[in-house]
């Protein structure tokens, strides 16, 4: 399973003693849902997920601005029990209904032991023309971008090399040791469109291209 270096930063976000409602953005498919469900059951949260756009009934729990009553209203609505300080909230797809954001203010001033997370995609422009109040310093923002070369390294077990990378300088001239670390990068994309088949091929290409460079002193 590979691991995202944002794992880290929510388990600090659950330590924290004036912890807010986390707000995590992103484009789509880049794992944001996926994060919060690895961080939940590591954490050793009762994980309570609603997505907003597959449950829009829910978003009618939100109208009050008293936490406690929009608690009672989801438990009642999706038969599962919420417990602050033991059960992740976690708001799916939060642009579908943009407006709860304004509610988090009332969960950081009333009910902070609650674990309470949103993720949405493209929250940017949803929130341009927004008519609601946003909760300024009363919520914290995660950006979540596609994984990095580096988590990729860190999910196959190649963490020394990972640690190489952050190290390397050309003027080392190690060649070979770049050469190879081209080769993975190149296998990092090609793995991710899809396109494993190639990469024997791109690897014969990446070391002809080195080997000239060596040749011509660029290294």
């Amino acid at each position: 399973m590979l691991k995202r270096s944002a794992l880290q930063y929510l388990k600090q976000w659950q330590n924290r003693v004036n912890r807010k409602p986390l707000v995590v953005r992103g484009a789509r498919q880049v794992g944001k849902s996926f994060l919060v469900r690895i961080f939940a059951q590591e954490a050793g949260l009762d994980l309570v997920e609603i997505n907003l756009e597959l449950n829009d009934d829910c978003i009618g729990c939100f109208v009050s601005k008293d936490p406690f009553q929009i608690i009672t209203l989801l438990e009642l609505k999706i038969s599962h029990k919420i417990v602050p300080g033991k059960t992740l909230l976690f708001l799916d797809e939060i642009q579908t209904a943009p407006q709860i954001l304004a509610t988090l203010r009332y969960f950081y001033e009333l009910m902070p032991e609650l674990h309470l997370i949103t993720a949405g995609s493209l929250l940017e422009f949803v929130l341009e023309d927004h008519t609601f109040s946003m909760p300024v310093g009363r919520i914290e923002y995660l950006h979540l971008g596609p994984m990095t070369f580096k988590e990729f390294l860190t999910g196959i077990g190649r963490d020394k090399l990972r640690i190489f990378i952050e190290q390397f300088q050309i003027k080392d001239n190690s060649l070979w040791l770049f050469t190879m670390n081209c080769c993975l990068y190149l296998e990092f994309i090609v793995s991710w469109a899809g396109c494993r088949r190639r990469f024997r091929h791109i690897n014969i290409v990446v070391l002809c291209l080195m080997s000239t460079a060596s040749n011509s002193q660029l290294f």
